[in-house]
């Protein structure tokens, strides 16, 4: 069958004239005279040539679909035993004639008729030998054949198959092997086809493959199948040829033909995402052997071209992929761009560069999107674009297809993700289904375009050492590393967006990729092949926990495939726990986002409780799935969480979900819709945490489009981080007071300050010019209060600002204005009633002239509620943004006493930027002013 991605292509048609020629020698024309007339006779036309015989044709319909009968082999005996070739059964001279024969699909499910995933076999397969359920049979044979009539094997072009498999299968057409999928268990040097093969998968996978047409023959052509389960426990098998589609010969292509446009457009982020942007496609049709990027403002003008690069042929497709960087872009810009060859471009997309800095933005979080790809996926991608309209990307936490090996399942997740994929970067963690088929992630490599910045000697610490010196310990060490830093790209991977670090991992661990070419030999317990898995593993922490200290961004988010804290039933991912966990909790990350369970989970690690229900300071963990597929949850007895140190807010099965996270100044919110529910939906969510182990209680599983979970992460510029559950607010952020905001040159200011880190150690500084005026602790209630003196020597004005600087290097400030020292400035500068409620010493009441109700006035000089200033401003931030901080009153004159008049206009002006004083956050070097 023609690929649904493919256009066909246009051709322009031509009409022969054929025309008759009159031929002799001496023809004449007829004379005529009075008198005589001479006739000369015409030779009839000679008979035309007959017309070539059509070519046959070639059938348009599949040739093997579900219900297809077939001969099949389930007795565990070797079809070719005692034969010289052990693949004389896939020959058309083999005679099956003692076979059964029934209609496909076939399976078993613990020896029963049964769904197998999401498939159910028509026909059962034997399962165990002599009914021994631990002794299953290991291979089943199936054979069919498809007849061509005469002369239509010669005019086949191609030939694409489909299969569906659990677990390892391989495909022979006239005797000759055309395909073989999780198959490289089966030793080909033994002498028994009856052999465990597969890659121990849960589900049956679709295999998609192509067949040389060349193998087919006019009349009969024998297609044989062999079927190998995982291990001799198996619990399951299932085997379905689902499609077998011939293409025919289609004539000459000619001048003016429209070839299709690229597919699969995809914009992925590099590492300085304000100024370039990575895009990748697959060309429009095999002759392309170059590409390009088009890319302009989007607003009109001038646009460029770029040359890609040609990343290959993957898959079977004879379609080339391309990627490009394309740098030297404005931040915050919005271009178009368009991709592909002259006069075959793909349509203009736009796409906005990072604004750094910005803030108030999206982006969604997809778990598995793996099945249901042309049903369930497109779903929930269009649910999820239309809940983020300021998204600027998306992660996907692996597992995107099912088989990375084959290519329907990759253009079916492209079709879902065509019109975010095209305008905003996707951020992917590769998952174990990428591997499946693929071992090297050619797939992967071929479809996606991620930063190089994946770990190296330089960026794994302490780890490194390992690899240093001349033993045969350090020479494997040494040659893993480096293997490594050459695979982890595009796997192991950051970008900083707008305040926020997007890291991604590898959890995969499989030895087929892991290992190098070429490993220099070692024996003994030290060598490194003796603890591969785990060592990947740890490479990674290093790596890690070098990309998270040294992060420039407020928030950092981290995605990879399987979970530290597993959801479903049967999983325990102890070896990521041990060395990833800490890193989290040490950097406190601020998202751990994952997939691979097929079912909800989200929740903290006990460390970060705090006295407060439903409030903790660390790492959350989120488990979410975006597909179709799902498994149970784990039980509370084996509960991964509980047993190891972690507690789940909310758990559930059956519910396909996809998550919107919102970037505001201070705070990350996480929401949680429901895009689909199956059957026996379920949701339990924390009702007592106190105890030992914790309590759940079933909910209701929300509707389709409703909010399913929701947490608010909340940081300030003291580094001071709450996550909240829905309903409880977290404790409020830094902000500064000043006991006045004029004061005299050599004059003493108070200084007061809450919702700092308690204990943390702060700097006071006068600015512009950095002057220290001091250091103070906060206290265990998260404020401190302090008296600094202002140098004599200030220049005097109204330019200053008063600082503290915390221990990150982030700064608040607030402006506080200087005056001589002989100025007069009313109230002593503290423009309010000293603490018994009477005036000042100057004798002058407050602006309104009126006291508040605990002696001080209120906003602009007016008492409040209480009689308190109100704050100015909110919440902690980065540099250039407002935090919190008021200062003390001025007062205005209300006597006509001659200094009440010279200073009338001073107060005035003190009063208005008092109304409008702010606080900003800044790095500590810098020069605020």
């Amino acid at each position: 069958m023609t690929n649904p991605a493919r256009v066909t292509r246009l051709r322009r048609g031509s009409t022969a004239l054929a025309l008759a020629a009159l031929v002799g020698s001496g023809l004449a024309l007829p004379t005529a005279s009075p008198a005589t007339a001479t006739t000369i006779d015409i030779p009839a036309p000679p008979t035309p040539a007959a017309a070539p015989a059509e070519a046959p044709a070639v059938p348009t319909d599949s040739l093997l679909v579900t219900g297809s009968k077939w001969k099949y082999l389930d007795t565990n005996v070797d079809p070719a035993a005692g034969a010289a070739d052990r693949n004389v059964w896939t020959t058309p001279a083999f005679d099956d004639s003692a076979w059964k024969a029934e209609p496909t699909g076939f399976g078993v499910k613990r020896d029963k008729l049964a769904a197998v995933g999401p498939y159910t076999p028509v026909t059962k397969l034997a399962h165990h030998i002599d009914g021994d359920s631990t002794n299953v049979v290991p291979t089943y044979f199936f054979r069919t054949t498809v007849d061509l009539a005469e002369g239509v094997a010669a005019e086949v072009t191609g030939v694409e198959a489909s299969a569906i498999h659990d677990d390892a299968i391989r495909v022979y057409v006239n005797g000759t092997k055309v395909a073989g999928f999780f198959d490289e268990r089966v030793d080909d040097s033994l002498p028994t086809n009856l052999q465990y093969a597969g890659a121990g998968k849960s589900d049956p996978v679709v295999s998609d493959f192509k067949i040389d047409p060349a193998l087919l023959q006019d009349g009969e052509n024998t297609i044989a199948v062999a079927l190998y389960q995982d291990r001799n426990n198996s619990s399951d098998a299932y085997f379905d040829m689902t499609k077998l589609q011939l293409t025919g010969k289609s004539g000459t292509d000619e001048p003016g033909q429209v070839i299709a446009a690229p597919t699969r457009v995809i914009l992925t982020p590099t590492e300085t995402p304000s100024v370039s942007q990575s895009f990748s496609w697959l060309a429009g049709d095999e002759s392309h052997e170059s590409g390009h990027v088009e890319i302009g403002l989007a607003a009109g003008g001038e646009t460029r071209v770029l040359d890609a690069k040609s990343v290959g042929q993957v898959n079977g497709n004879t379609k080339q992929h391309f990627s490009a960087t394309v740098g030297e872009l404005a931040p915050g810009t919005t271009y178009r761009y368009r991709v592909g060859m002259p006069e075959n471009w793909s349509e203009w997309f736009e796409f906005t560069t990072e604004t750094p800095g910005a803030t108030d933005f999206q982006f969604v979080y997809y778990g598995d999107a793996q099945i249901g790809l042309d049903t369930t996926w497109p779903s929930v991608v269009k649910q999820a674009e239309e809940r983020a309209p300021r998204s600027i990307g998306s992660v996907h936490a692996g597992d995107l297809i099912d088989t990375s090996s084959n290519d329907t399942q990759w253009l079916n997740w492209f079709k879902g993700m065509e019109r975010s994929a095209t305008s905003t970067n996707v951020m992917a963690a590769p998952g174990n289904h990428e591997y499946y088929g693929d071992n090297l992630l050619a797939s992967w490599k071929a479809h996606f375009e991620y930063p190089l910045n994946q770990p190296a000697t330089e960026t794994i610490g302490e780890l490194a050492q390992l690899a240093q010196g001349d033993t045969e310990v350090a020479k494997q060490y040494a040659a893993y590393f480096e293997h490594w830093a050459e695979f982890a790209a595009e796997t192991v991977y950051y970008t900083d967006y707008q305040g926020v670090r997007f890291i991604t991992l590898n959890a995969t661990r499989d030895a087929g990729f892991l290992k190098p070419t070429n490993l220099p030999a070692c024996s003994g317990d030290a060598c490194p092949s003796a603890k591969v898995s785990e060592l990947w593993t740890e490479y990674q922490a290093a790596w890690l926990d070098y990309v998270l200290k040294n992060s420039p961004s407020k928030w950092n988010v981290v995605t990879f495939h399987q979970p530290v804290y597993s959801t479903s039933a049967g999983r325990n991912e102890a070896v990521l726990r041990k060395h990833w966990v800490p890193v989290f909790e040490e950097n406190n990350i601020d998202l751990v986002l994952m997939g691979h369970d097929h079912t909800y989970g989200r929740g903290y690690n006990n460390a970060d409780t705090t006295d407060t229900v439903g409030q903790t300071v660390g790492p959350v963990y989120a488990v979410s799935n975006s597909g179709a597929k799902h498994y149970n949850l784990e039980s509370e007895e084996k509960n991964v969480w509980t047993n190891n140190g972690a507690t789940q807010v909310l758990r559930g099965e059956r519910v396909t979900t996809y998550q919107v996270i919102d970037v505001t100044e201070d705070q990350l919110v996480y929401r949680s819709y429901v895009a689909e529910t199956r059957d026996g939906a379920k949701s339990f969510k924390l009702a007592d945490a106190s105890g030992e182990r914790p309590v759940y209680a079933a909910q209701p599983v929300p509707n389709v489009g409703e909010l399913y979970d929701e947490f608010t992460v909340t940081k300030y510029a003291s580094g001071e981080k709450w996550v909240t559950e829905s309903g409880v607010s977290a404790p409020a952020g830094p902000a500064i007071e000043l006991g006045a905001t004029a004061v005299k040159q050599g004059d003493k200011v108070e200084v007061t300050g809450s919702g700092f880190a308690a204990g943390s150690k702060l700097k006071i500084e006068l600015h512009s010019d950095p002057v220290s005026l001091g250091e103070v602790e906060v206290g265990a209630d998260r404020a401190f209060a302090t008296t600094v003196t202002i140098p004599a020597d200030t220049v005097p004005g109204e330019d200053h600002s008063l600082v503290v600087v915390l221990p990150n290097g982030k700064t608040l400030s607030t402006p506080i204005s200087v005056a001589t020292a002989d100025a007069e400035i009313p109230g002593d500068g503290d423009g309010k009633p000293g603490e018994d409620g009477k005036p000042g010493e100057d004798g002058k009441p407050g602006v309104d002239g009126k006291p508040g109700e605990d002696g001080k006035p209120g906003e602009n000089g007016k008492p409040g509620e209480d009689g308190k200033p109100t704050p100015v401003g909110t919440g902690g931030g980065q540099k250039g943004d407002p935090i919190a901080a008021t200062g003390g009153s001025t007062f205005l004159p209300l006597g006509i006493g001659a200094a009440a008049l010279l200073f009338a206009g001073f107060a005035t002006l003190l009063w208005r930027r008092r109304a409008t004083a702010t606080a900003t956050v800044a790095d500590a070097n810098s020069d605020n002013s």
